[in-house]
């Protein structure tokens, strides 16, 4: 489906909410984080969003990211910007994960990465509310997103990336219309230059979680979940946690969900998972903490993961406690045999980041925390095309005869 063909419709945005105070925001404002320098979250007038549309209606539709639209904050028909975000399928990989071990692949997304749901949405809301120049850090993929749709729009967009970012991805920040510029620090390290500029005034900030609109579009893998498991949740959702958008909006999604009579009040366990080395999240889950101090020194093969501090920790905690999941770090020798193991025994080419939900679901599995026939979705947020692969360099020669017995 076309999202720009889409009708003029109803939204039933009713206003925004500070995540830790409830304090109360206008919508059709631009807005940053709280008073309190919280995220802000996007409230919905359930009842008549009830009334207006059935889940049974959206299930009939094209099965794209904006089916769900009376679920999304923006009002404008024409201030979508649209790739072609379609719904990922589920994969199964019973050889290296298990019965039970379904792949939710986000590699299949444009950009290549699940940064495009919440991308789309925030630079469709952009639009909407007037801005020209936004400017983000980025471990790589979310600002790969972010020049694609921004340019795709007309939006000037700058992206500043940890020295470590992979080259790939900076280059096609790069090649996608971004001003792309590397720094000698950290995701967090970025992310203050930006809120420095954001406060003299020359761009918009959208570090991860500093505006409202990029949960709305990563909440979107909860509500596709509930469409593609018969409005019934799996068991268990293991998620690559570095900044956490995509798992406080899919908790988000959940309760919007139940509230509407579209399922009921079972929820999957959460697992966020970490890298042993940079792991905020499990530290302060494991010490009974509501936030999470900054990680010093963060260094893993999985950069998309590498955030020393999330500004949604305590979203992230509350999420993975509700649910009686585990915030779980697994190290990098285990990150890249689950690669190449889900590419060797079920063809599947894993990111780093989605290779650690499957360490950490198979160490859960071993440690009893998951029964492998239990339904439980690992998301590969990014394909693995975009990451560095083993040499490949066995020659035949052409030239006389060829002994195929060494093939």
């Amino acid at each position: 489906m076309n999202a720009n063909l889409i009708e003029n419709r109803p939204t039933f945005v009713s206003h925004l909410e500070c995540s830790m105070t409830g304090e109360r925001y206008e919508a059709d404002q631009l807005h940053g984080l709280s008073r309190v320098g919280r995220p802000l979250l996007v409230r919905y007038d359930l009842d008549a969003l009830g009334r207006a549309v059935s889940r049974d209606t959206i299930a009939a539709r094209p099965t794209d990211l904006w089916r769900w639209r009376e679920l999304l904050p923006v009002r404008r028909t024409q201030s979508i910007v649209s790739l072609g975000e379609i719904e990922t399928p589920l994969v199964p990989i019973p050889r290296s994960g298990g019965p039970g071990a379904i792949v939710k692949d986000e590699g299949r997304l444009p950009t290549g990465s699940f940064k495009a749901r919440g991308l789309v949405m925030a630079v469709a809301m952009a639009r909407e509310l007037g801005v020209t120049r936004i400017a983000m850090p980025t471990n790589g993929n979310a600002g790969a997103a972010l020049a694609a749709y921004a340019t795709r729009c007309g939006i000037e967009t700058l992206v500043l990336c940890p020295e470590e970012t992979p080259e790939v991805n900076v280059r096609e920040i790069a090649a996608q219309g971004a001003r792309v510029w590397r720094v000698n620090g950290q995701i967090d390290d970025c992310g203050a230059i930006v809120g420095k500029g954001a406060a003299e005034g020359r761009w918009f900030d959208f570090s991860t979680l500093k505006e409202p609109y990029r949960i709305e579009g990563k909440k979107t893998m909860g509500l596709e979940l509930a469409a593609q498991f018969g409005w019934e949740l799996p068991d268990a959702i293991f998620y690559p946690t570095g900044g956490g958008t995509g798992l406080i909006g899919m908790w988000k999604a959940f309760d919007e969900m139940e509230k509407l009579g579209w399922i009921g009040s079972k929820r999957p366990r959460m697992y966020a998972v970490q890298a042993s080395g940079c792991a905020p999240i499990v530290r302060a889950f494991e010490a009974g903490e509501e936030h999470a101090e900054r990680w010093d020194d963060a260094a893993t093969v999985a950069a998309g993961i590498r955030v020393p501090r999330a500004v949604g920790d305590f979203l992230i905690l509350r999420a993975v406690r509700e649910s009686g999941g585990r915030a779980l770090a697994v190290g990098d020798p285990a990150i890249l045999t689950a690669v190449d193991e889900a590419a060797r025994k079920d063809g599947l080419l894993l990111c780093p980041e989605g290779g650690a939900t499957l360490a950490a679901y198979r160490q859960a599995v071993k440690d009893g925390l998951v029964d492998e026939e239990e339904r439980t979705v690992l998301f590969n947020c990014a394909t693995g095309l975009k990451y560095p692969m083993p040499p490949a360099d066995k020659w035949l020669d052409r030239h006389g005869d060829i002994d195929l017995s060494v093939l």
